[in-house]
């Protein structure tokens, strides 16, 4: 019983190494200029996300609602 355990946590233990270290991968440089493309972004268009925080601040009615906590609600 102890050794089923026993095997049970290594074989774990053993796949939750293997998933961490599958993420380590280095990037090539040739292979940088995707990552740099502006759909890569997490903000990738301007326009869109400029309308989002506008909408965000219209109905926070504050200004500059994104950054400050609280808002004209009377909530923090």
């Amino acid at each position: 019983m102890k050794i089923m355990i026993f095997l049970s946590w290594v074989s774990a233990l053993f796949l939750l190494m293997i998933s961490t270290l599958s993420g380590c991968s280095s990037v090539k440089p040739w292979e940088k200029q995707n990552l740099a493309k502006p759909e890569m972004t997490f903000e990738g268009d301007r326009l869109d996300s400029g309308y989002s925080e506008h909408i965000y601040g219209s109905k926070e009615a504050a200004s500059g609602g994104a950054g400050v906590g609280g808002g004209g609600c009377g909530c923090n």
